[in-house]
């Protein structure tokens, strides 16, 4: 669970209500059936002629995934990488065909999987760049699904709130039910924003994040692949792929150089 999206929701949820009721509101003074079905209803269906069906199956999915947590750990995937660079030096590329049903990433292991056929670092880089952009496009058809939706709920808000309006002034005549028939009316723009902003964007959001996030660990696999193809030092892949989690090691002889720069700056 990803406490994050879950406190997020939580907090953004209390603070709203939590105002409505200092401002003397009510909580069931909030619910109002006919509004929720138009917006609800209409956002999906304006998100639907605005999406592909393939993409809209996925959305059950992608929420779930939302409140998943789901751990990067780069510096897991470098020592990885720098061991099969070793193993790759020692015993020749061929011996890593071993570990390729024992990694899990599908991209590192395609990657293997080529260095072990013996293709070309130009034609190695081309697969898995082409790879890296089709997935990043799916992903942002996935996020933008819920950026659509986002876009369309407050306008469906707006909507529900001018059909409420005509049903008003269609009743003028019972003027004591002026005030609750109007307030019910804006509760439908109320819907409309509230879930833009505390749903549909927010979750869009945290895709693209983590569509970067994966972006990020597929380059760092995509180049130790191509210094494990290259027979470069385990070390040296070490300290090529440390630059993408900005830890870079500094050499130690640099580091002493550098204090006793400052200590002669000092005095």
């Amino acid at each position: 669970m990803d406490l994050g999206v879950v406190g997020g929701l939580v907090v953004a949820l209390v603070a709203i209500l939590g105002a409505n009721l200092m401002d003397g509101g009510s909580l069931m003074g909030l619910i109002n059936p006919s509004a929720a079905l138009l917006i609800l209803g209409g956002t999906v269906g304006a998100t639907a002629i605005s999406s592909r069906m393939d993409d809209l199956m996925a959305v059950p999915r992608l929420v779930a995934g939302v409140f998943r947590f789901q751990a990067s750990d780069l510096g897991a995937r470098v020592e990885q990488l720098v061991n099969l660079a070793l193993k790759a030096r020692r015993n020749g590329l061929l011996s890593l065909e071993d570990d390729i049903a024992s990694v899990e990433d599908p991209f590192l292991a395609h990657g293997l999987q080529l260095v072990v056929d013996g293709a070309d670092a130009e034609s190695l880089r081309a697969v898995l760049q082409t790879e890296m952009a089709l997935k990043q496009r799916e992903l942002a058809r996935q996020a933008a699904i819920f950026e659509t939706a986002g876009g369309f709920a407050p306008t469906m808000g707006i909507i529900g709130t001018v059909m409420g309006l005509i049903h008003v002034l269609a009743n003028l005549a019972n003027v004591s039910k002026l005030g609750p028939s109007i307030a019910t009316a804006f509760l439908a723009t109320f819907y409309g924003i509230s879930s833009a902003n505390v749903f549909w964007l927010p979750v869009s959001n945290k895709l693209k994040l983590n569509a970067r996030r994966q972006l990020l660990a597929q380059e760092v696999a995509l180049e130790g692949i191509l210094s494990i193809q290259a027979g470069d030092n385990p070390s040296a892949v070490r300290d090529k792929l440390m630059i993408f989690l900005n830890e870079r090691p500094r050499p130690a002889a640099t580091a002493g150089a550098t204090e006793a720069t400052d200590e002669h700056r000092v005095a």
